[in-house]
């Protein structure tokens, strides 16, 4: 593993399995607290794949869902 500036890292590659599977490194679940049996999301676009907890990103979501409109979005 390598870390860089600002919480950044490399933790090296995985091999994708005959099933599609990846085995996300040691490194890598212990830093980000992934368990076994957790969900995770995983979001992309034409530069990458990101793996996200799915706790996350649903507290993420509750808090955009919830937030007051400005008064820029009530106009």
């Amino acid at each position: 593993m390598l870390k860089g500036p600002d919480g950044k890292y490399v933790f090296g590659t995985a091999k994708v399995g005959e099933k599609g599977q990846i085995v996300i490194p040691k490194d890598a679940r212990e830093i980000y607290g992934i368990k076994p049996g957790e969900l995770v999301l995983l979001l992309g676009d034409d530069k990458g794949l990101a793996i996200i907890k799915n706790d996350l990103f649903m507290k993420f979501a509750q808090h955009v869902m919830s937030a007051q409109p400005t008064v820029e979005e009530e106009e």
